[in-house]
């Protein structure tokens, strides 16, 4: 499978009616390995700098602002990212981001 099938296929695929707005796997070096077509490369550097400092691989990364949200999921290799916005709630982009990253782990990446 492809870095760019797991953003089409999982990261942004339709869960109850809603998706992620945006998304991407990102390395830790801040190389994108896939995005979806509307991720803003500005967000790689903003988000390398706060995971940098504060996680180890498995940490996970929430955060709110308006209707609107994001959850990051560090691997081994990689930063999951998935952006949401009304009508996806919060838990739903949780879900989605953690359960690639915890297969990315499992699978030593």
């Amino acid at each position: 499978m492809s870095w760019q099938s797991y953003i089409d296929d999982h990261l942004m695929a339709d869960i109850d009616g809603c998706h992620l707005t945006a998304a991407a796997i990102v390395g830790h070096d801040g190389s994108v390995w896939a995005q979806s077509s509307n991720f803003l490369s500005m967000w790689v550097d903003l988000v390398l700098t706060v995971v940098r400092s504060i996680c180890e691989p498995g940490a996970v990364i929430r955060g709110k602002k308006g209707s609107g949200g994001v959850t990051i999921k560090k691997t081994t290799l990689a930063l999951i990212i998935g952006i949401y916005d009304e009508p996806m709630a919060p838990g739903q982009c949780n879900m989605v981001v953690e359960k690639i990253g915890d297969y990315l782990i499992e699978q030593g990446l």
